[in-house]
């Protein structure tokens, strides 16, 4: 859901030749098979208290996505987040995922991500669906802004 490190940090990547662990690879709960287009979010998710620490993902983007994923679970027998994280492993210079199972069989069923792969028109009906344009030139300010605000005291020191 979160496919900002596509934008700058892939590329870097590549060109370095170095690889990325990703975090959070079934967007901050989102993409555990738990939520469901008209559906609400069911009380035991975690859902209710990550859902804040993300990016925020627009809800028809989520739906939309969520709908791939269910068809290519159900086209290949895996379950939701075995599907995301297939795809994610998949992308370039994505090295490994680091998953946030609450149980055993969470751990289980992330686990079963590995060992196949999607088909290149599976893997492309997600890549379609999950893309967005970089939040540019907005999201470049804002980073300029973040880094003038930490700098600010060793200007300061350096002319005093």
């Amino acid at each position: 859901m979160g496919r900002d490190y596509e934008w700058d940090l892939m590329p870097l990547g590549a060109h370095e030749g170095v690889g990325a662990m990703i975090w959070s690879p079934l967007g901050w709960g989102r993409l555990t098979g738990k939520l469901h287009r008209g559906g609400t979010v069911p009380a035991v998710s975690r859902l209710h208290e990550t859902a804040s620490m993300g990016p925020p993902v627009d809800d028809a983007l989520l739906y939309d996505v969520l709908d791939v994923l269910f068809e290519i679970a159900a086209e290949t027998g895996r379950s939701v987040p075995q599907v995301a994280i297939n795809w994610l492993t998949q992308q370039p210079t994505v090295s490994n995922v680091i998953i946030g199972a609450r149980n055993r069989a969470q751990l289980v069923d992330n686990l079963g991500a590995v060992g196949w792969s999607l088909d290149a028109e599976q893997s492309a009906r997600l890549t379609r669906v999950s893309e967005r344009d970089a939040a540019y030139p907005a999201a470049q300010y804002r980073r300029q802004e973040g880094f003038a605000r930490l700098s600010a005291p060793l200007v300061t020191a350096e002319a005093g």
